[in-house]
């Protein structure tokens, strides 16, 4: 599958960087442009046509909200994703009607942000070339499905070793992926040792959160792979 075109839309130009960096962090994601004033953002998105825009709420000349309704008024094909500092409910609710496919309040970490850029990826996979879903697919797109909760215990109760915002850290990585990752991927995601990923997956493992499997490659041991179930 080709990449998937983002145009970002911030008018801070050092936040516009860090998303594009983040994004670009992301496998499978490219930035083909940015814009800071939603008049300019609206032209260039007709023109360029990208997958995907992240786009702030406030900005000069035209904002985040009436951007999203202008797009959708004008048919233009493309998802949105909302990245901004405002949590007011009206907001919040006018995106969704507007069909955003995901809403991440600043600052945010670059774990939630790729979450989100995964489940999005994951979802164009699924649907690819595809003319009907039944029920249940269609509820694992929609996170509407069911899904067995991992057996976490306690923070008393972890293993020696184990810490809780280390462990949910983790689960929230395994939760954006679209395919089983291995603790060196983990670890390079997350910014902690590959022993220390290893850890924790082996005890999601354990607790029935993640599966394993084992890659064969050409030469030297097979890689544990890691998926959250």
């Amino acid at each position: 599958m080709d990449d998937i075109r983002v145009f970002i839309v911030e008018d801070d130009p050092m936040v516009a960087h860090i998303n594009r960096r983040f994004t670009e962090q992301v496998p499978g994601f490219r930035v083909i442009g940015t814009a800071g004033n939603g008049e300019e953002s609206f032209q260039a998105i007709r023109r360029m046509k990208p997958d995907l825009v992240l786009l702030d709420v406030y900005m000069p000349i035209m904002n985040g909200r009436e951007l999203i309704q202008r797009l959708r008024t004008a048919a233009v094909d493309c998802d949105v994703i909302f990245i901004t500092a405002a949590q007011d409910t009206d907001t919040i609710c006018n995106a969704l009607r507007c069909g955003a496919v995901d809403y991440i309040i600043k600052p945010f970490s670059f774990e939630r942000l790729a979450q989100a850029l995964n489940s999005f990826q994951e979802r164009r996979r699924q649907l690819k070339g595809k003319q009907q879903l039944d029920q249940v697919a269609l509820d694992r797109l929609t996170n509407g499905g069911e899904r067995p909760q991992p057996m976490v215990l306690p923070d008393e109760e972890l293993p020696k070793g184990l810490d809780r915002l280390t462990l949910d850290r983790v689960l929230a990585l395994m939760e954006g992926q679209a395919a089983p990752i291995s603790a060196q991927e983990a670890a390079m995601a997350l910014g902690i040792a590959r022993i220390t990923a290893h850890r924790y997956l082996d005890y999601l493992a354990r607790t029935g959160a993640v599966t394993v499997e084992q890659c064969y490659g050409s030469v030297g041991r097979p890689r544990r792979m890691y998926r959250l179930v």
